[in-house]
């Protein structure tokens, strides 16, 4: 048997059911397991824990599967749990308004390192743990049977990957390869997604419902979309009737695929300008040039990647919306949003007033976003709660 025995007083997180047991627990592993080989997990003296794959590579020595001792995971396991998540999706899959959805949540879906994104009839897939890969062929066939997707995309080159001694992964699967731009709906917006060389799997499903949130208060608004990508916020705010919307990013691909959907919608003769530019440089230049806005939304990618970046991670944030808040009109309201995990909504509260001080400006928080519901944050891993997000009103 291969067995991985926890130092004594390690197992209180095991028996708080958090799938994560990091290498410093470990006592000793009896057997010689292979990077994503299954093991049981045993306590001081040698009584039984749980179930999961061993890395030796990792900081997380044993990613957790199962805590009852008499269910074994097998081929059927790993099927049962691709079906549960599939199906907890239902009410996404049917609806007409949208087409683009998380199938797979890691963790929080019990199956760690496997992220599953469908964009209409196609779906992409990160994997990023050894026990994952071992059982990448189960996955997919049970992806196929349950969805009969057109192609199954292999996004799997992040750099989690090297953390657990594996090289980038990265082509079609299955079926056909996806053209350079598939179409998608969300919240009945029409998309042009480039899964191949999009951002992580190709398009950010978890900002479906703070974009509708966001794009409620835009009708006759002037408003100014950062870190806009495809443009999910600025769509959202032209289809509800903003009377103006200019979209900031840096990136070349990015403003292309943003003008693309523009086009898409029929919204190219309202009055939307893209600015291809370094955020924090454009806002300045916007501050510089008196320009003031009704909504400025600040979706930033991930500042603190670890909780020994939070400090340098606090002050960007703190920055970034000093100039935000900067730029509103009085009354006007601030959208932003933070997908670091290590910052927690509490901390994201303090640095939002520590920015306002500086900016002397008074601040309201008057709603607070989170992650939709095929972003699940299961109880026994809050870590799997990354995106948060405020909406304050500038006074």
């Amino acid at each position: 048997m291969l067995e991985v025995r926890l130092k004594k007083g390690k197992e209180k997180a095991v028996k708080q059911l958090h799938p994560w047991i990091f290498s410093g627990a470990v006592e000793f592993v009896k057997g010689k397991p292979d990077n994503g080989d299954i093991v049981t997990v045993t306590d001081h003296s040698g009584g039984f824990l749980a179930t999961g794959f061993f890395n030796s590579n990792s900081r997380v020595a044993v990613r957790v599967l199962e805590w009852e001792q008499d269910i074994p995971v097998d081929e059927e396991w790993w099927r049962k749990k691709v079906r549960k998540s599939v199906l907890s999706r239902e009410s996404i899959l049917k609806s007409d308004m949208t087409s683009a959805c998380r199938l797979i949540f890691s963790e929080a879906d019990f199956l760690p390192g496997l992220i599953a994104d469908k964009y209409a009839d196609y779906i992409s897939v990160q994997v990023l743990t050894s026990g994952i890969e071992k059982v990448k062929g189960i996955i997919l066939d049970e992806l196929k049977t349950l969805l009969n997707p057109t192609g199954i995309f292999d996004r799997s080159d992040a750099s989690a990957r090297a953390h657990e001694g594996m090289d980038a992964s990265f082509g079609i699967l299955y079926g056909q390869e996806p053209p350079q731009y598939v179409e998608v709906r969300e919240n009945g917006i029409k998309y042009l997604i480039n899964i191949a060389e999009g951002q992580k799997s190709g398009f950010f499903c978890d900002q479906r419902d703070n974009r509708r949130i966001v794009a409620e208060h835009a009708p006759g608004k002037r408003v100014l979309d950062c870190f806009s990508y495809s443009g999910g916020f600025s769509l959202n705010a032209l289809k509800h009737g903003a009377a103006e919307v200019i979209s900031v990013d840096s990136s070349p691909l990015a403003i292309e695929t943003l003008n693309r959907n523009i086009n898409l919608n029929g919204f190219g003769a309202l009055k939307h300008n893209a600015v291809q530019s370094d955020v924090n440089k454009q806002l300045r230049a916007f501050r510089d040039q008196n320009e003031l806005f009704d909504i400025v939304v600040l979706d930033p990618p991930k500042y603190a990647p670890s909780r020994s970046a939070l400090d340098k991670a606090s002050r960007a944030y703190k920055d970034l919306n000093r100039i935000g808040m900067s730029l509103l009109k009085s009354g006007g309201l601030l959208a932003t949003f933070s997908c670091s995990g290590a910052v927690d909504i509490s901390h994201f509260k303090q640095i939002l007033a520590w920015a306002a001080l500086d900016a002397g400006k008074d601040v309201q928080f008057i709603s607070q976003f989170c992650q939709p519901e095929d972003h699940p944050v299961r109880a026994s891993f809050p870590e799997g709660e990354y995106l948060k997000g405020l909406l304050c009103r500038i006074l």
